[in-house]
């Protein structure tokens, strides 16, 4: 017995310090991920609208990516793709309603496999199964010939006076308890943590005078956070007359319930009280940076701010997400940390995939082969020691849900903007250059056939993107029957209460027609 424990001893010892050393040497991880932020207000000339201090913080002593784009403008999806790290139509994570799996592997699950303290606080919302019965039924009825009404009109609601600082209380309550979680778990470990904390502002709030099946339309916000905002900068942004619309952006503006007159005070109005919002979620991030400092963890922490999706806040006659414009497709991406340069500005696109790689090879474990993204610490890294895989230059985005009435699929690449819908014959592709038509008001598709032809060969050579959208549109049939007929006797009595645009009750008759046409396969 004690021979066998003289030769034990120095084996763990040995162990125990590799492991101590190992531990050291790999920086903690901390990420923020907002809900519908707008990516250019992080940088100028968005910048300047809105005091946001932390993100500037971030800015000058970190990496700022010029041009990162979610993966899917839509909540559920979008955080799947950057979850998993692989394109929405890989894990067919296709709306609200149907994600990843419960036992899907995420990056913080190899972080913890791999000797990382782990924690994940607030909004995740990455797995199936969640969110309303009208969102899931809206995404799978798209190609019916009825519009639901998913959304009441974009509203703005002042709340509380100048010492109202807490609008968002849970986010509050969420931002807090990370805090604490660093103060008193992370601080006394010896291990390295990764930390993520999930916010929902600046998404809109529900709009509870609406009832139960209302939506979130109200942008919600007090004096303080208003007083952050530079109202002389608020614009009102140029719209396309609705005749001129691309069809699908025209079923959007619809579906989203803006296609009434709206006032050029009420516009403002909307977009203030959704930057007061950015600057709610802005002091949020700075109160856990706070306790990092405190606790002596900053300098060995890399932190990461991004969102799921941006915002298009009454740009191109919509509010939400749910479009390729840049509003909602555009996201926030700032990565500050030890060993990475400071006070830059990429220019590459790059997309919410991109995360699970980087964030193994920041930990020191080895990347999986399936992944679609890319390791982003060749473009902000002091040191050449890194991933020799350099990413490709293009971004992917697609969207299968509600509000929009076909699969969608934009390829970013260079000044360009590739979007194409269902199978690419059926609706007009479209095509902007966002260094000269940065307001996305100009389909020059048609003036550079050559572009188009080379952005549609290299979106098919990483996506059949005609059979993705007739697997979605098999899906939607199948997904609504089976809930239509689980439902039994009780089917009308539900689907009269969701958000319809017109009276159900008065055209039950044409709308069950148009259902059995649907189901039938002769739509």
């Amino acid at each position: 017995m004690e021979r066998m424990f003289l030769v034990t001893f120095p084996f763990f010892f040995t162990y125990f310090a590799q492991s101590i050393c190992l531990n050291v040497s790999r920086p903690n991880i901390f990420m923020v991920m907002s809900d519908a932020f707008d990516g250019r207000l992080s940088f100028d000339p968005g910048s300047k609208v809105v005091q946001l201090p932390y993100i500037n913080y971030l800015r000058q002593l970190g990496s700022t990516f010029l041009n990162a784009y979610t993966n899917s403008p839509i909540c559920c999806p979008s955080r799947a793709a950057m979850w998993s790290g692989q394109f929405v139509h890989l894990t067919q994570s296709w709306n609200n309603y149907k994600c990843l799996e419960a036992n899907a592997t995420t990056w913080m699950d190899l972080l913890e496999e791999n000797g990382y303290l782990t924690k994940m606080m607030g909004k995740l919302d990455f797995t199936s199964g969640s969110h309303s019965v009208s969102n899931r039924v809206e995404a799978w009825t798209r190609d019916v010939p009825f519009l639901l009404t998913q959304e009441g009109r974009p509203v703005s609601q002042l709340v509380g006076n100048m010492s109202t600082i807490k609008v968002m209380k849970k986010d509050w309550q969420n931002t807090d308890q990370a805090s604490q979680w660093i103060r008193h778990r992370a601080a006394f470990s010896n291990q390295p943590f990764a930390l993520y904390l999930g916010l929902n502002l600046p998404h809109p709030y529900k709009t509870e005078s609406l009832g139960p099946t209302a939506g979130g339309s109200t942008f919600r916000s007090s004096p303080y956070w208003l007083s952050k905002v530079s109202h002389k900068l608020v614009s009102v942004p140029k719209w396309l007359p609705m005749a001129a619309m691309h069809p699908v952006d025209y079923y959007s503006t619809l579906t989203k319930n803006c296609s009434g007159d709206f006032t050029e005070e009420e516009i403002k109005s909307i977009r203030a009280f959704y930057y007061a919002m950015c600057a709610e979620a802005d002091a949020m991030l700075g109160e856990v940076i706070s306790a990092l400092r405190e606790s002596k963890l900053l300098s060995n922490t890399v932190v990461i701010f991004t969102a799921d999706h941006g915002e298009l806040a009454m740009e191109h006659r919509q509010f939400y997400k749910m479009s390729m414009f840049e509003g909602s497709s555009h996201v926030p991406l700032l990565v500050m940390g030890p060993g990475l340069m400071s006070d830059l500005q990429v220019n590459q696109p790059v997309s919410l995939v991109d995360l699970y790689p980087t964030v193994l090879e920041i930990s020191e474990i080895s990347a999986l082969s399936h992944l679609s993204g890319y390791s982003l610490l060749p473009l902000i890294s002091k040191s050449r020691g890194i991933s020799k895989k350099q990413h490709p230059g293009w971004v992917l985005s697609e969207y299968h849900g509600c509000n929009v009435n076909a699969s969608t699929y934009m390829l970013r690449s260079g000044q360009w903007k590739y979007i194409v819908y269902s199978d690419g014959i059926s609706l007009p592709p479209q095509l902007f250059d966002l260094s000269l038509d940065k307001d996305e008001l100009h389909n020059v598709v048609h003036k550079f056939p050559d572009v188009q032809s080379r952005l549609e060969s290299l979106l098919r050579s990483i996506v059949d993107y005609p059979q993705v959208s007739s697997t979605v549109h098999l899906y939607n049939k199948k997904a609504f029957g089976k809930w239509r007929w689980g439902l039994g006797k009780n089917y009308s009595h539900v689907i009269a209460g969701l958000r319809w645009h017109v009276d159900w009750q008065k055209d039950v008759l044409a709308h069950e027609k148009a259902i059995e046409t649907w189901l039938n396969g002769t739509l």
